[in-house]
């Protein structure tokens, strides 16, 4: 039985990871950096400490991981005041599953940056809890987002189901022991040790219904 939905932020209720490898790609480029071919996939579900440092290090960055860290979240911050970019019906997928269910959200994103996504698409309201992992140990693929989440909840993490999009948040959301689905990005697609832990994946977020999360319990 399932007693609290866990949503991931980023590429599940808005498309940014296109976004991000946009503004992170700019941002090695013209600051002496090298964009590798595993960059995107490494970075997706790194909490901003760990992103920023191996932008800064890994990809030979000519800033300081704090500098990196300050300035890429601020141009992020810039695109979402000018828009964000919700994915189709995300937002009604959302306030569904709230209206059964506790909902928390565990995701990568800077907390200021989860605040302004948030309001955008007038779900603040739906999240008893939300958590970025920059204020955690570890991002993902640690499960240690998805353990504080669910403690906030006061929800058995085994009792949770985890709606995530990227292999490493599946991978951290499995990690703390929940049930996964997983809604891949296009662009993205899951590596298959992360698909073998979906205990569902489905092709849009329109597809999560009641009815699929009842089927994990």
């Amino acid at each position: 039985m399932v007693d609290a939905v866990i949503f991931d932020l980023d590429g599940v209720i808005v498309d940014s990871e296109p976004v991000w490898e946009e503004v992170r790609r700019e941002y090695v480029a013209t600051h002496g950096g090298t964009w590798q071919p595993d960059t995107q996939r490494r970075l997706m579900g790194m909490s901003t400490g760990e992103w920023a440092a191996y932008l800064s290090g890994e990809l030979g960055v000519d800033r300081t991981a704090e500098q990196v860290a300050t300035e890429v979240v601020d141009e992020m911050a810039r695109r979402y005041a000018t828009r964000v970019p919700v994915i189709d019906g995300a937002d009604q997928v959302v306030r569904r599953i709230a209206a059964r269910w506790p909902l928390g959200l565990a995701s990568s994103s800077p907390t200021r940056l989860i605040a302004a996504a948030l309001a955008a698409t007038e779900l603040t309201g739906s999240f008893r809890t939300t958590l970025s992992t920059e204020r955690t140990e570890r991002g993902k693929p640690a499960p240690d987002v998805y353990l504080a989440v669910a403690e906030r909840l006061g929800v058995d993490p085994a009792r949770c189901a985890a709606i995530e999009d990227s292999s490493n948040g599946v991978r951290s959301a499995a990690a703390a022991g929940m049930r996964v689905v997983a809604v891949p990005h296009g662009a993205y697609p899951l590596d298959p040790d992360a698909e073998r832990l979906a205990a569902v994946v489905l092709s849009t977020v329109a597809d999560l219904t009641p009815e699929v999360v009842d089927r994990l319990g």
